[in-house]
């Protein structure tokens, strides 16, 4: 699923990795003259690094011409890569097979990186190595492992102080799903790591080839004698003596023992007789195995290197690869919390400016996130209203209400949408409306990815109905269902939300009006309208939605009345002379609104939904509703006009930073017709 604009890089770069690998897998083993092993390295490697593994396969390795191989890997940086792609080859395959198993396990991050260690050392010593060189090395199989394991930790030490600070660091950055190797993004960011690691293991590399402690580019050819004849192109190339352009023989006699560019031959067959009529190829072909001390034994002594290196050469290289590896793996401890696992964090993607430390809790991480656009089950249509009422169903006199949440995509302008957390497909939830006195049961039934409950606040309810989750009741699983039922006691403005992660789940939308009317309805003050006003705030940055809270990189760009940013709020038609009661609802996490009339004052008629007597009743034209409260304002259409209802901080009042129309946000109109 394409969830981020790196998504579309790493699908393109997938596609190359696959074709660059079918390329290198068909061009060595159609031809290229080297031992299978290294076939099978540049394969492993450039399915590690795509288009990279490639470029340096036909830049240090594809041979050129028939013939020429020797000569076209003698260079000692050809040879160093040669080297490096054995290493990285072996390594990076045990690396990142455990990266695959830890990840599955739930393994913490610091014991990732030592079974990483561990595994790509073991794979690289013992198979890469030891096993699959040992023909051409010579000796017991001890004895190889033997013999390669100071070269095999000098080169792991510098792979992995390459590979382990990019796999942390881009593992358990702003999007996490790099821990999942489920995901894409994992496999992105293992290619990252092989990379930084070849780079780094190169130089060493490089300099134990030259020092005689690793082999580097071979040629092994199936008939040492019998090359294919040179393109005819070539006008250069063929004017040269074949002894000097074709003979793989003759250029690997001119060696010296031990020698990183060497010439296997596995058939040592009488050639045939070339055209030119001489047998000088054969001569040199002679020549070359008795460099090599004769025969196929003679070929596998001449493999066994002399290091040409001293004590202290070898000890000052160790110490500095160790101390990188020290620093590769210590140094993400410094940003990022190497406690977690995969399994901790979840594939989350954080808010672009969050800040995470070595401290930052799992939890913390998971309840910022973005919602995954995988979980959205439904989508709105783009003129969706929220805050609609819910008509009961009644058994046995009991008002019967049924809610369910979910995962949506909502439209809080038209060219706007966020993904929510919605009660009945709806951003805010259906309207409850009851009757004081009324029994009520709400039956709340769970679709989303995560546990949840509802609380019903400021009402007077049994314990086991107030809804805090793992204190008055146990959270309602993900499928599973969860019935509240009470005796309204109450008249007023309340509501309902979430009570489990509210500052994650309210913020995503789970949230609705409750409205409970009095049974004595001459206590309730006549008006000509009525309209509920629930206030939110949310966080939408590049293409993903992301729980608006107060705290680095939580800081909302979007408000919604009613889940509608101005201009999509509704407008209210009156006429001059009618009165309307607003009831705002401080539905939202974070600020304080100080909800503004224009046209005139109102009168303040009920708070946190308790009807303030005559006395106590006031005019205002501005009201602070803060996170959890109410106020019922009673006001007059007194004059003609667009009468704008908003919230007076002028930075709530635009959509992204932006007015639009004149206004955005918290922002709504009373239309007064005279």
């Amino acid at each position: 699923m394409l969830v981020q604009p790196i998504d579309i890089f790493l699908n393109v770069w997938l596609i190359l990795a696959v074709m660059s690998a079918a390329y290198v897998a068909w061009d060595q083993f159609s031809g290229n003259p080297e031992p299978t092993v290294m076939k099978w390295g540049f394969v492993l490697v450039t399915l590690y690094m795509g288009p990279i593994g490639l470029l340096l396969y036909v830049m240090a390795d594809k041979e050129p011409h028939p013939g020429e191989h020797e000569e076209f890997v003698k260079p000692l940086w050809k040879q160093g890569v040669g080297s490096t792609i054995h290493c990285v080859a072996g390594d990076a395959t045990g690396i990142i097979l455990a990266a695959v198993i830890t990840a599955t396990l739930g393994l913490p991050m610091w014991i990732d990186l030592i079974v990483e260690y561990l595994a790509g050392f073991g794979f690289g010593l013992f198979i890469f190595q030891s096993l699959f060189m040992k023909n051409m090395m010579g000796g017991t199989y001890w004895e190889n492992v033997k013999k390669s394991f100071m070269p095999e930790f000098i080169s792991m030490n510098a792979m992995m102080a390459g590979m382990a600070p990019v796999m942390t660091l881009l593992m358990m950055g702003r999007d996490m799903r790099a821990m999942e190797p489920t995901e894409l993004l994992f496999w992105g960011v293992m290619a990252l790591g092989v990379v930084a690691g070849f780079a780094l293991t190169y130089p060493v590399n490089v300099w134990m080839v030259s020092r005689q402690m690793k082999h580097g580019l071979m040629t092994q050819r199936e008939n040492a004698d019998e090359h294919e004849e040179p393109h005819e192109h070539d006008a250069a190339q063929s004017a040269e003596p074949k002894s000097k352009r074709g003979s793989a023989s003759t250029a690997a006699a001119g060696m010296k023992p031990g020698m990183a560019a060497m010439t296997m031959h596995s058939k040592a067959k009488k050639p045939a007789q070339h055209a030119h009529g001489t047998d000088e190829p054969d001569k040199g072909a002679q020549s070359g195995h008795a460099g090599h001390r004769g025969g196929a034994a003679g070929t596998q002594a001449g493999h066994q290197m002399q290091p040409n290196v001293t004590r202290p050469q070898l000890a000052a290289v160790t110490m500095v690869t160790g101390l990188m590896l020290l620093a590769g793996m210590t140094f993400p401890a410094l940003s990022v919390n190497m406690r977690l696992s995969a399994r901790d964090v979840g594939g989350a993607i954080m808010p672009p400016g969050m800040i995470m430390g070595w401290d930052t809790p799992g939890r913390a991480m998971r309840d910022m996130s973005a919602i995954h656009p995988k979980y959205v089950e439904y989508t709105a249509a783009e003129d969706a209203r929220g805050d609609a009422t819910l008509a009961p169903t009644i058994e046995n006199g009991v008002k019967v209400f049924n809610l369910e949440t979910s995962v949506v995509r909502w439209n809080i302008l038209p060219d706007v949408q966020v993904e929510g957390y919605a009660f009945n497909h709806q951003i805010p939830g259906p309207r409850l409306r009851v009757t004081e006195g009324d029994r009520v049961r709400i039956r709340v039934t769970n679709r989303l990815p995560e546990s949840t409950t509802v609380h019903w606040h400021g009402l007077i309810v049994p314990n086991e109905m107030d809804g805090p989750a793992n204190i008055t009741q146990k959270p309602i699983e993900p499928g599973g269902s969860y019935v509240y039922e009470f005796t309204t006691e109450q008249a007023g403005t309340f509501f309902y939300h979430t009570h489990d992660h509210a500052d994650r789940q309210q913020a995503l939308g789970l949230y609705g009006a409750l409205i409970i009317d009095p049974k004595d309805g001459t206590k309730d003050a006549k008006v000509d309208h009525e309209y509920v006003i629930q206030l939110q705030e949310w966080l939408k940055r590049q293409a993903l939605t992301y729980p608006a809270m107060l705290m680095e990189g939580g800081l909302p760009n979007y408000f919604t009345i009613n889940g509608k940013a101005y201009p999509s709020t509704d407008t209210v038609k009156m006429k001059v002379g009618e009165t309307i009661k607003l009831r705002f609802i401080g539905t939202n996490n974070n600020f304080i609104h100080p909800m503004h009339v224009h046209g005139g004052p109102f009168t303040v008629v009920a708070r946190d939904g308790y009807t303030l007597s005559d006395a106590a009743r006031f005019e205002a034209d501005t009201v602070n509703v803060g996170p959890g409260q109410r106020y019922d304002v009673i006001w007059k259409a007194r004059r003609p006009g667009k009468w704008i209802v908003h919230c007076h901080i002028p930075h709530h009042t635009t959509n992204n930073n932006v007015e639009h129309h004149g206004g955005g946000g918290l922002t709504m109109i009373l239309d007064v017709q005279a």
